[in-house]
């Protein structure tokens, strides 16, 4: 399609009229308003939050663009206008993602990389603050309240212990339990709690294995979610916690999952202890 009719604003290009768009918070929300059903300028301002004088200033502009026009005392967007909110929302829905993710993303395991983009909107991210560095333990434990089952690659004590109390009550809710860990860890319950992590052992529904070669995150299945762990190391600390019920991350998640656990072996009660 041909608009020889279209006037351009001086600008500098493509790039001039996305920093236009950008330089004020209101804009693009104008914009994608417009696009969904038409507005009255009092309408715009009240959902916006900008003074009358700002609003038509970017109505003109706009216009001018040839990105919205006037219908009676509405606006609404042209095709054209409606084409550049849609793109701008796509871009700033991948920026967030992606502001998302850029703290955690050097703790992430490669393949992790190899999933597709899709599913990076779905995810996310609990990451510990330096006034709440709890927050991803705090958020694991909310998504194991009321699991059925649950199976984790190197839960890691400092993931775990906190949660000690509610995989005691998960089991009498009768959830089945798999953890996969290093065997220092296996022993550090064993001798902090002996008695309950006895008990827990005799438990038809939990099983404790040991892995000599784990990977640096963690990994965990539940019923509707996977968590993937973000552990500082050397430390341990859990720094951050990533949760998706994505399709796609599941997969990929039950087939590392699957592959360690064919190598795990049982623990050996007497010998960790001993």
């Amino acid at each position: 399609m041909v608009l020889d009719n279209v006037k351009h604003s001086a600008a500098d290009g493509p790039l001039g009229d996305i920093a236009y768009l950008v330089r004020s918070d209101h804009r693009v929300s104008v914009l994608v308003v417009l696009s969904d059903c038409p507005q009255g300028r009092d309408e715009l301002c009240e959902r916006t939050d900008v003074s009358s004088s700002t609003i038509r200033r970017t109505l003109g502009e706009f216009e001018k663009r040839s990105w919205v026009c006037k219908n009676g005392h509405q606006y609404e967007a042209t095709q054209l206008g409606s084409f550049i909110a849609e793109a701008m929302q796509v871009l700033i829905d991948r920026v967030e993602t992606e502001r998302k993710l850029r703290d955690v993303w050097h703790w992430l395991p490669e393949e992790f990389g190899e999933l597709s983009v899709e599913t990076w909107p779905d995810l996310r991210v609990t990451v510990a603050e330096p006034d709440f560095p709890y927050r991803p333990i705090n958020r694991f434990e909310s998504l194991l309240q009321g699991t059925t089952r649950f199976r984790c690659l190197r839960p890691e004590v400092s993931l775990m212990e906190p949660c000690f109390g509610l995989l005691f009550q998960l089991l009498d809710d009768e959830a089945n339990i798999t953890l996969i860990d290093r065997r220092a860890c296996h022993a550090y319950f064993l001798s902090t709690y002996p008695e309950r992590s006895a008990e827990m052992i005799q438990r038809d529904t939990f099983t404790a294995l040991e892995h000599d070669r784990l990977p640096s995150h963690g990994i965990g299945l539940l019923d509707d979610r996977v968590t993937i762990s973000c552990f500082e190391k050397g430390s341990g600390t859990v720094r951050a916690l990533i949760d998706t019920d994505s399709p796609e991350v599941r997969e990929w998640a039950e087939s590392v999952y699957a592959s360690y656990r064919t190598d795990a072996r049982p623990i050996d009660m007497h010998q960790i202890v001993g």
